[in-house]
């Protein structure tokens, strides 16, 4: 067996862990409270988990891609909050590791992210844009001193006032069109938060997501060189897509659990015969089943081709429209998974006080389809289908 294998089973074998026994205790009281799953982050921190996907030449874990995502499934079934600032963070950390461009301040900021397990949030939705990520408003504004400087409004940060530095998204230059972006990493004794909104949403509500104006200064080296829409159909797009279809996955299936074990509760009071609501739970498992089957052939097909010389065909059209379909599907099916698991429960999987519980699984799938919205991406996919020669 490879050293990287060991790695890579070692590391989700702690993940479990930490799912099993910080994350589910936790997971009922971040949802009522919409607080941060603190706890789980402090337990990362301690397998050196934010670290995990940083090349070891660099003080990182070295992990594989596939590892992460299944990390993010573990999570997702224990607390869907937990798993989505890990795998926001991870989306992050892989934008980066993926286009260093040999860049000594990228790599000096790994090293220390892997030092001192530091929590990247990310500032890329921009009021103005209409919701589209390939489009700034805000700019990198030359100040005093060779600095730079930028204001950004963003109607949302998820966990921005947890996390120690922010990924944000800019026009390259204050004569930049909008769509001539650039990535930039501040670190948060660089920059400044104005909150704008509360957050007391519907479900994933330890995400703890409310709007800010951001304001920092940083030096023109904490800019990536690589050209943000390289950066975005490359690493960003289809890493969100997959990693976020992944905590989905993994809440559907917890909800699926709870079903079997409700129907399996309903039959041992009353050995030999198949309970009605067994039929339904066969239905629910086609469901998932297919749900499953999406996610894990996406995450196949980019790994497959991630690291082709080049990686031209994650810029294709075809690409693009694949990688939309796994999060317009991903986001539709699993609360439609978790919708059956409620007729299969009853009232008691209604109830949030039951073993059978799954309106906080519900909830947080719900968010699925408004995480870079479904309707914004069939428009994209409607224009793509136009022009596209292969699909």
């Amino acid at each position: 067996m490879s050293v990287s294998v060991d790695r890579d089973q070692a590391f989700l074998l702690a993940i479990r862990h930490i799912a099993d026994e910080v994350a589910a205790p936790n997971a009922d009281s971040v949802d009522r409270e919409a607080r941060f799953p603190s706890e789980t982050v402090e337990a990362l921190r301690g397998e050196q988990a934010l670290s995990a996907f940083v090349p070891t030449e660099l003080g990182g874990g070295g992990v594989s891609f596939e590892t992460i995502a299944a990390a993010c499934f573990e999570l997702g079934r224990r607390c869907g909050a937990s798993a989505m600032v890990f795998a926001m963070h991870q989306i992050k950390v892989v934008s980066v590791v993926r286009h260093l461009a040999e860049a000594p301040w990228f790599e000096d900021y790994l090293r220390d992210l892997a030092a001192e397990q530091r929590l990247i949030a990310s500032v890329t939705s921009e009021i103005g844009t209409g919701g589209d990520m390939g489009r700034s408003v805000a700019a990198v504004t030359p100040a005093a001193e060779g600095m730079c400087t930028f204001e950004k409004q963003a109607p949302t940060v998820s966990y921005g006032e947890h996390a120690d530095d922010l990924l944000v998204t800019l026009r390259r230059a204050p004569d930049a069109e909008p769509s001539d972006q650039v990535m930039v990493v501040v670190r948060g004794e660089q920059t400044s938060l104005e909150q704008t909104s509360s957050w007391d949403p519907l479900g994933m509500r330890g995400t703890c997501s409310p709007g800010f104006v951001v304001r920092a200064e940083f030096s023109p080296e904490q800019v990536l060189s690589t050209p943000f829409s390289r950066v975005m159909s490359e690493s960003m797009v289809p890493v969100t897509h997959i990693l976020w279809s992944h905590l989905w996955l993994g809440i559907a299936t917890d909800a699926f659990d709870r079903a079997r074990a409700f129907v399996r509760a309903a039959a041992r009071q009353k050995p030999g015969e198949t309970p009605p609501v067994a039929l339904r739970l066969s239905h629910l498992m086609s469901d998932l089943s297919l749900l499953r089957a999406e996610v894990g052939s996406g995450l196949a097909e980019f790994v497959e081709i991630a690291d082709e010389p080049g990686r031209e065909r994650l810029s294709t059209m075809a690409m693009a429209l694949r990688f939309n379909n796994l999060k317009i599907a991903a986001s539709e099916q699993a609360p439609r998974v978790c919708q059956g698991a409620l007729g299969v429960c009853g009232i008691m999987g209604f109830k949030n006080d039951t073993p059978y519980s799954v309106g906080r699984h519900l909830r947080d799938t719900m968010s699925a389809c408004l995480m870079i919205a479904n309707e914004r991406i069939h428009q994209t996919n409607a224009s793509l289908l136009l022009i596209a020669k292969e699909v």
